[in-house]
């Protein structure tokens, strides 16, 4: 079979979104209008925002309530967690991550937007293109996020000029682009009137574009997985050794990116031995093709040593193994990241004890200059680091593989995640990486 055959994945389509913006821009209320214009809001859901808001004194429901579950959410009328929900069309099923607007929360972002394929950026049309709006452009083109919605909402406080929208929207996108953003597009919505979000607005006939869910339901969010290259990491290693099944060995887990095919010859990363991709069992169905993301039962021709860790992979794409990993992290925990500290490198399946050797820069998300040799990352801070570990990893580069070129930073005492790693350079355009500083001195450790 040839390698370059395209593979049908389905017609079933998923798109994983995330709302970004300042305070008070309108991100709740737009996913709200979203869910309510939609019918995607059960009686006894609206029911109880409407008894939530007549509580407050509101007159009409509040539609960010539909989001904003926690009790100190609704009491102070912000964004403080990730709110996730689950809604469908009848053309296309989503996935959405509400994430706060605070400064002090840009890990939450990050968090939301990690697995996310288009990101829905708020700016009120009174404020236009502030500080925070940058920072999440910032953080949307660190995380490779392939579409980007701008909505520029509260126009109805604008008169529904287009003038205001139009200065706005050309702001963002050269600012966007600039980063490496593949795709914008922009939207003037109200999202309180419900302007553009579903329905298309009476008030702005000189807008010609799509509404908010009609873009979320037209954007492509399919590629062919043939043109990635095949990454398996081994989750499950299955021997049932019974009378039925005495010699059977298969490798379970989920593919990572690209396909694998029956006949494929393989290597088995770190140890780099060889074999032939034998049989695939897709749902207990014996099959010639697999493909990202299906979870999947790999044999091979030949009896190797391999564990849950390990990665296999086409010989032909095989990438290389180093201990030596740069990357571009975002520190989530409260307790600092400093150099030299000893800590465990999650990498899809695989877990391994690591070292912070060096942390060249902190990232200045306000204006993107580099603070040098900062000592240590406190939370939400965005930095280069330097890890050594103490076995070799087989890391794509994240902008070729979000999924195999991420990672996390555990700390080994309580297992309490401390960053999320992007491996390789940061932004799409990102000119010569500055050249790490000297590393902290390691002699006592054996890696």
């Amino acid at each position: 079979m040839s390698n370059t055959t395209t593979v049908d994945t389905g017609a079933t389509s998923l798109l994983r979104f995330a709302t970004a913006g300042s305070v008070d821009d309108g991100k709740s209320t737009l996913v709200g209008r979203l869910l309510h214009d939609s019918k995607s809001v059960l009686t006894d859901q609206l029911e109880a925002v409407e008894r939530a808001s007549l509580g407050r004194g509101q007159e009409t429901p509040d539609l960010a309530l539909l989001t904003d579950g926690l009790r100190a959410e609704r009491e102070q009328g912000i964004t403080i967690d990730v709110a996730y929900r689950y809604f469908a069309t009848p053309r296309r099923r989503f996935i959405l991550a509400d994430t706060p607007g605070h400064v002090q929360y840009t890990r939450n972002m990050v968090t939301g937007a990690s697995t996310a394929e288009l990101a829905v950026v708020l700016v009120d049309a009174r404020n236009g293109v502030v500080e925070q709006t940058r920072r999440h452009a910032a953080v949307a083109a660190l995380l490779r996020v392939p579409h980007v919605v701008l909505a520029v909402n509260k126009m109805d406080l604008v008169d529904y000029a287009e003038p205001a929208f139009a200065a706005i929207a050309e702001e963002f996108t050269s600012y966007a682009a600039s980063l490496g953003v593949p795709e914008i597009t922009a939207i003037p919505i109200s999202a309180l009137a419900g302007d553009n979000v579903v329905t298309p607005s009476a008030h702005m006939d000189w807008y010609g574009g799509p509404t908010v869910l009609e873009h979320l339901e037209t954007v492509p969010v399919h590629t062919d997985p043939s043109h990635d290259p095949g990454r398996f990491p081994v989750q499950y290693v299955i021997r049932p050794q019974t009378a039925t099944h005495p010699d059977y060995r298969g490798y379970a887990g989920q593919i990572a990116s690209g396909v694998l095919r029956v006949g494929d010859r393989v290597t088995v990363l770190p140890s780099g031995r060889t074999s032939t991709i034998e049989a695939l069992d897709v749902l207990g169905r014996a099959v010639d093709t697999a493909w990202a993301p299906q979870s999947v039962t790999v044999q091979l021709t030949d009896d190797l040593d391999i564990s849950r860790g390990d990665l296999i992979t086409p010989t032909a794409s095989a990438p290389a193994t180093s201990q030596d990993i740069e990357a571009t992290i975002c520190h989530v925990a409260d307790r600092p990241l400093k150099v030299g500290q000893r800590v465990l490198l999650k990498h899809t399946t695989r877990t391994v004890k690591a070292l912070v050797k060096d942390i060249p820069s902190r990232l200045t998300l306000d204006d993107l200059s580099q603070h040098p040799a900062p000592g240590e990352l406190t939370a939400n801070d965005i930095g280069r680091i330097v890890v050594r570990t103490a076995e070799p990893l087989a890391l794509d580069a994240y902008a070729h593989s979000r999924r195999t070129g991420s990672f996390l930073l555990i700390d080994p005492s309580d297992g309490t995640t401390l960053t999320a790693g992007m491996a390789g350079t940061a932004f799409a355009d990102a000119a010569a990486e500055t050249a790490p500083a000297a590393a902290a001195d390691d002699e006592s450790w054996d890696f």
